[in-house]
Parts: structure tokens; sequence; C-alpha cells
């Protein structure tokens, strides 16, 4: 049965909105006046055409949803405790259009109800709304509905999107002081440079003194700064628009990653980073029982660094081929050795996905500490290095001031 979300006004003059199914937006009106409320707006809720060779010529224009990661992993939580608590896929999705207060991921939740209804399987309707979805999602649903086991996936599947969301907090949390020191002190800087240099060095400019190079040389920049700020806003802009146009084409894209995966600290950050993804993916792909070559497949989705994407795409061909898993990622010697071995060692035990969960902790662990000791070092060498500009700034302009008493001292002897 179709959805169609609504805006409507109560009999206490309050507006209200939500998702309510009919055969057409006529019904829909209807129920909405049996339930006292007067509608305004009623559309249908749009959907994702799934097909093999999607026509987008004619496909309908549809406004981007805005969900979140965490908005998401919230209602797979949810999902989860209604499954797992006994309710049908379309009881618990019921629940969770009624209790969530997002409107898009309402009208995302109401789609996907849609399609159940209609005789679809859990994974076929999320693969409507493959915006929201990712492969790793439809991959896993699709694994317990295979294997009869969809409150166990699903509750793995939550578990993975909350510890996922907690690395990335994490990370940002890390990074986030040292970048707002870094605004502030150019804030600051910008602003010594731009109208208290000029201020101060104009008055020893009228006096005819012979100024310090150091001040001199902050005269320049400070002058530069003022006359020319337009344009270097306008390159920053334009700087920022062409690295993602840049981005956008493959070779460039693949060369940068590669590169940032050969930079000090960086490199070896980006790639624990993805691996620990990796592995997390693996594991509970396999651990569900879905096939190498479809977990190879999602898992090459969840990984950001492109170069690692390519490599594990190669790796995808060989295992193919009947190589093991192990000896196809250990070949590009990008992957950390730690994790070629424990896939070695579950390849050889039989407890593959045991292994890669091993791996998933144990990469994440390592990236938590190493997160924390780089945040502990930037923190103060950026005071540092912001302090050492300010000093030099206040130095440029203590130094006539200095020279000045030198030469009155100097005169009254």
């Amino acid at each position: 049965m179709p959805a169609f979300s609504y805006s409507a006004i109560d009999a206490d003059g309050k507006r209200k909105t939500g998702v309510v199914d009919a055969d057409s937006a006529k019904f829909a009106r209807t129920q909405l006046r049996d339930l006292g409320l007067m509608p305004d707006r009623v559309n249908p809720v749009e959907e994702t055409p799934v097909s093999d060779a999607p026509d987008t010529s004619s496909r309908p224009s549809r406004r981007r949803r805005r969900i979140s990661r965490t908005e998401l992993g919230i209602v797979t939580q949810q999902l989860s405790t209604l499954l797992s608590a006994g309710l049908t896929i379309e009881q618990a999705l019921s629940a969770l259009i009624e209790q969530v207060s997002n409107e898009a991921m309402r009208e995302v939740l109401a789609g996907v109800r849609s399609g159940v209804n209609e005789g679809e399987t859990l994974a076929r309707s999320l693969e409507r709304y493959s915006e929201v979805f990712n492969p790793l999602y439809r991959a896993l649903v699709e694994a317990g509905e295979m294997s009869g086991e969809l409150p166990m996936v699903i509750e793995r599947l939550a578990e993975y999107s909350e510890n996922s969301e907690a690395l990335r907090q994490k990370t940002l949390l890390a990074f986030l002081y040292p970048a707002i020191v870094t605004l502030v002190a150019v804030l600051v800087i910008g602003g010594l440079v731009a109208y208290v240099v000029p201020q101060v060095i104009q008055v020893f400019q009228q006096s005819k003194q012979t100024l310090p190079l150091l001040t001199r040389l902050m005269i320049v920049v400070s002058d530069f700064v003022r006359g020319y700020w337009w344009l270097m806003l306008a390159v920053g802009v334009g700087g920022i628009f062409a690295f993602r146009a840049a981005m956008r084409r493959e070779a460039v894209a693949l060369n940068l990653h590669r590169a940032l995966l050969n930079l000090p600290g960086v490199g070896y950050l980006v790639r624990g980073v993805d691996s620990a993804r990796l592995a997390n993916t693996l594991s509970i792909l396999i651990g569900s029982g879905v096939p190498m070559m479809a977990a190879l497949k999602a898992g090459a989705a969840v990984v950001s660094n492109r170069c690692l994407r390519q490599v594990l795409e190669e790796a995808s061909l060989r295992v193919r081929e009947g190589v093991s898993l192990s000896r196809a990622l250990g070949r590009a010697k990008l992957f950390p050795p730690i994790l070629i071995h424990l896939i070695a060692s579950g390849e050889a035990s039989g407890r593959l996905g045991l292994m890669l969960e091993r791996a998933a902790r144990q990469q994440e662990r390592e990236m938590q500490n190493r997160i924390a000791l780089m945040a502990g070092v930037l923190e103060p060498l950026l005071i540092v290095v912001m302090g050492g500009v300010v000093m030099l700034v206040v130095l440029a302009i203590l130094l006539p001031i200095i020279d000045l008493n030198q030469f009155l001292v100097v005169g009254r002897k």
C-alpha cells in the first residue's frame, strides 16, 4: 500500500506532520479527517526505482533526504529491540514511524514499510533508498533474512553502527581543540597585522626614525593583508572549488590518496582506520553467512582511501581465482601486518569471522591510542607555533620603542 506524507491542523490549531498509508491521496485525506485533522498537504512518499538499468530520464525528481549516521544508528538499534521482542517487520516499522521525529527518516521508513506490505523482502525495500542504507547495511539485512536470524543480524549491525560512530566522534573530538586553537590564533594574528600594527607603526614612521628590519617586514605584510585581503579570500575559495573539482577525477583522487598513505603519521592513521572498518565489516558479514565475494564487495564500499579500495578490489579478483584472502591482501603490503596474520590464522583454523572480529577490536584500540597521542602532541605544538608568531608581531612593535628609548638615553648623556 502506498504511503503519503502529510501536514495537517488539529482541533487545537496546532500543525502536525506524519505519514499515513492509503490507496490514494484522496483516501489519505479522508483518513486524516476521520482522525480530526484538517490536511493542507498530502504528498506520496517518493521512492527510488529499483531496476538493473534505471531510466534516470523518467525518474521523478526528489529532494535530498538529510539523515545523519547518528539517526540511522538509533533507528537500527530500535529496530533490533523491536524484532527481538517478537514483532513482525511491518509492526516494527510502524512503531518506528510513530516514534521518530525526523520527517525525512519517517518518510523513508514509510516507503520501506510499503515495500514490505507489497510482498518485497526488507533488503529489497531498503534498496529503494540506497542513499540512506549503504551496501553493507543491505547485505547484512539480506543475509539475516536468508538465514532466518534477522533480529540477531540487526543487533550486530546496530553494534557496528554504534562502534563506528563512536570511533568517528572520538577522532573528531580529538582534533576539535587544535582546530579551534588554530582558528582563534589566525583571527588574532590577522587582527594584529591588519589593524594594530599599522596604528602603532604610524607613530614611528612620522618621526622619520629608521625602523628595525623585523618591523619593516611586518609593515610589508600588514600592507599586503590590508590591500589584498579580497585577493587572498578569492584564492582560498577558488582553491577549495578547484580541489573539489579535481577530486572528482579518479586519477587525481587516487594519486592524492596514495600520497596520504606515504605521509608520516597521517598515512598510518588512515591505514589503521580503514583497516578497522574493513575487519569489522568482514567480521559481521562472514559471521552472518554472507559469501566471501559479496562480503569483500561491501567491505570495499566502507574503505574511504581509494588506493586501499583499489587494492581490495584487486584482492577480490584473486580470491575469486582461488587465492586465500590473507595472501591476496598481503601482496600489496598496505594493510597492517597484524591484520594479515590474524586473517591467515582464521583461514587456517576455520574461524575467520572470530579472527576478523579480534583484528577489528585490536585496530580500533590502536587507532584510539594513536589519535589520543597525536592530539596530545599537536595541541602544545600549535600553542608554541602560534605563540611564536604572536611574539614576532609584538617584537615588531616593541623594537622601535626600545630603539627610541635608547636614542633618548644617549641624547641625555
